[in-house]
């Protein structure tokens, strides 16, 4: 059995065979005969018991009204399945509307099936539960079966005009996506686009604000007072270094951090709150004149599912609603230990910074000690994530059978929020840790609680860069590699003998994907969008780099699912489901994330209340006197050397008697003088204002543009004028 010579037609129990349609040897008409294939290893053959199984399988799949085809190469066998036509006929007669973006037909008239129906309705049937096992994945850990595939089929022109580097500036052909690939991932690039387009102005109001504080790179009068400061010393800070060190060696980072935190950051964060809920807003009209343009705009899921259903099994038995108190209580439990993990997670990131601190103080030079620590902490929080994201979408889906949902779009959305939720604490609680905790809990050298201050907050844009690069990298070559490897290992197999083979070889060549492969996408768009909203306040370049990074992803998810990808089952959808409600979920959190570093991670409320209250314009402003003149001397307390605890000698202690720290406290007793207090009742004045006030303008964003289009609302109204006039006509000729 060699070749297109293999051909076997399914042959029931009592000799009747199915009825085959005559195959055309020719290479493009026989290649466009088969729906899916189905894969085993030869080595199956010397299993009777494999061998039956396969058998069952196959004449289950008779009586469902399919018919197949047996090839071999040296190493596999292939099962080429088609559907006959009458399982469409039946598609469409439950579901009474046609394909694609045409007017209505009448039923008289052959209805035109999309390939992407096609592959819909027989990977269903397939996947669905059999007779002989419970799935087809049971088969496949039994070793029966191995993958099974659609086939890539008439890609050229996506491969010329979108699937190549070359096109990276060009408008997506959704509609050529959409027939190819479905709804779902045309949808997926639709939004990515529209994300994409909507980053240009945030990335250049994010660059001018940038570009603002450079200008004043040398301007600032903290920074020169800094530069200045060549008496004033910095207390050890316990972390390994015995150093004085004196303040004017950080004059370049104090000047590097103007340009990350100034008085634009304030304009920038609300601006980006504004900006969200302009993208949602404007992304769901632009969702609804698309889903308008395929004929799509009422189309209902379940009605679809439960189609799918009954085409599969005449006998289904439609499953209710339920709920249970006593689950989601369970899952309830399991989700918060989880996040209680994933926080764990971070602070076991903060110990390797401490070993690695005192690891790199003797292997680096002083200087470079903490560039080591951030680029390898970060290497080490992104294979952390790796491992985490595995076990998270274990658990995640663990959860979701245990809930038992009613259908399959239910168990996609209620795993998309289990699973987010524990990505989210996955990316996000380290970052949120170095923002909001991680050397702000000071004391005094004398008796510190320093929580080892490592990572500045203006060093996260090296984490989100770092961890941006690295993904993209790794999503391309791993998909490549992977298919050069498999390729490689087929060659010294052998070349299989006529076209069809070949081709079903090539497909099989190609890396598999499953139920999550634009799942990944869009988790990993998700997480990209937090990095780029939550701390933009922290670092206004974020939707640069993000923009920059979304043109090469366009190309890579392109890329991938069109040449190093099996083809993805395509899916049917007017949205892109649940992600939305994540969105939105984004943008509120990225309000509460950036009004908390403003308030008590930015030095921009300090420098405000010593300008007006404690400075020397708090009578009223001096051309010749900057407002902020003595800020340092004044947010830097005394600590008097003699106070020391430690026995040991600090470097260059001989003539220094008095050091200063971050914080604020009496030189005295180091307590909290009266204007720490008073910082911190107008540091939570301004998070409680500011966030009313960018939700505020969040919500009459939402408010002000509508979520569907006037003229998508007037063609829908004249489609449904239309359908009733129609049936007045047929009504009055029938009388």
């Amino acid at each position: 059995m060699q070749g297109e010579e293999s051909l076997q037609i399914l042959v029931g129990t009592e000799g009747d065979s199915f009825p085959l349609m005559e195959i055309n040897t020719s290479e493009t008409e026989a290649s466009e005969q088969w729906d899916y294939v189905l894969v085993a290893d030869l080595r199956t053959q010397r299993n009777p018991r494999q061998v039956h199984q396969q058998q069952q399988f196959l004449e289950e799949l008779k009586t469902k009204g399919f018919y197949y085809k047996v090839m071999e190469d040296q190493e596999k066998m292939f099962f080429g399945i088609r559907a006959d036509s009458r399982l469409f006929d039946l598609y469409c007669t439950l579901l009474a509307e046609p394909e694609g973006p045409v007017p209505r037909v009448e039923l008289a008239k052959p209805t035109l099936i999309l390939a992407t129906t096609r592959i819909r309705i027989v990977h269903f049937i397939l996947s669905s539960k059999m007779a002989v096992a419970d799935t087809f994945q049971d088969l496949v850990k039994d070793g029966v079966f191995e993958a099974m595939f659609p086939l890539h089929k008439g890609e050229e022109d996506l491969k010329k005009k979108w699937a190549q580097w070359g096109n990276m500036f060009q408008e997506q052909p959704l509609d050529d996506i959409r027939d190819y690939f479905g709804e779902k991932v045309a949808l997926y690039f639709a939004w990515l686009c529209w994300y994409t387009r909507m980053l240009v102005p945030a990335a250049v109001v994010g660059l001018i604000i940038f570009l603002s504080g450079f200008s004043l790179f040398d301007a600032s009068q903290i920074s020169k007072e800094i530069c200045e400061a060549h008496n004033i010393y910095m207390c050890p800070r316990g972390d390994g270094s015995r150093r004085y060190q004196p303040l004017s060696e950080t004059c370049t980072f104090a000047k590097l951090t103007h340009l990350f935190d100034n008085e634009g950051t304030v304009v920038f964060a609300i601006f980006m709150a504004g900006w969200a809920t302009v993208f949602l807003e404007i992304w769901k009209r632009k969702r609804a004149h698309v889903v308008l343009h395929w004929d799509l705009y009422g189309w209902d899921e379940d009605q679809e599912e439960m189609a799918l259903e009954l085409i599969n099994c005449p006998d289904y038995q439609l499953p209710l609603h339920q709920h249970s108190y006593v689950r989601s209580t369970i899952i309830l439990i399991v989700s918060l230990l989880m996040i209680c993990l994933l926080i764990g997670m971070a602070h076991a990131l903060v110990v390797y910074r401490v070993l690695a601190v005192a690891l790199f103080n003797s292997a680096f030079p002083k200087k470079q000690v903490t560039t080591a620590v951030v680029v390898t902490g970060a290497l080490v929080q992104y294979v952390t994530i790796l491992i985490m994201t595995k076990i998270n979408k274990y658990v995640a889906l663990k959860l979701c059978d245990f809930e038992k949902p009613r259908t399959f779009s239910e168990r996609e959305s209620k795993f998309t929020v289990k699973f987010f939720t524990l990505q989210f604490f996955a990316h996000f609680s380290s970052l949120i840790y170095i923002a909001f905790i991680l050397g702000r809990i000071n004391g005094h050298p004398g008796k510190s609680v320093r929580l080892l201050g490592v990572w500045k907050l203006e060093e996260m844009a090296i984490i989100m860069g770092l961890k941006q690069t690295l993904s993209n990298c790794m999503e391309y070559l791993g998909p490549w590699l992977a298919h050069k490897c498999r390729s490689m290992r087929a060659k010294l197999g052998g070349t299989a003998q006529g076209p069809v083979l070949r081709h079903w070889q090539q497909n099989y060549l190609l890396n598999p994907v499953n139920t999550f492969s634009l799942f990944d996408e869009f988790m990993e768009m998700m997480i990209q969008y937090g990095f780029t909203t939550i701390f933009v306040a922290a670092f206004p370049l974020a939707p640069l780099l993000a923009f920059f990074s979304n043109l090469v992803e366009i190309r890579l998810d392109a890329i991938k699912m069109v040449r190093l990808q099996r083809r993805l089952v395509p899916r049917k959808a007017k949205d892109i489901g649940t992600w939305l409600q994540v969105l939105e979920i984004i943008g509120v959190l990225a309000v509460i994330a950036n009004g908390m570093v403003i308030a008590f991670t930015s030095e921009f409320i300090p420098r405000m209340l010593y300008k007006y209250r404690y400075g020397p314009c708090r009578q009223g402003a001096h051309a010749a006197v900057d407002c902020l003149t003595g800020y340092i001397n004044y947010t830097l307390p005394v600590f008097y050397t003699k106070d020391f605890q430690d026995p040991v000698e600090k470097e260059g202690s001989e003539n220094v008697t008095e050091c200063r720290y971050r914080d604020y406290g009496n030189a005295q007793d180091h307590n909290f003088p009266e204007q720490s207090w008073v910082l911190l009742a107008i540091r939570l004045a301004f998070l409680i204002l500011f966030e009313h006030v960018a939700l505020c303008i969040k919500l009459i964003a939402a408010w002000f543009v509508p979520d569907i289009p006037q003229s998508v609302k007037n063609k829908v109204l004249e489609k449904k004028d239309q359908r009733l006039r129609e049936k007045m006509r047929t009504r009055s000729t029938d009388v």
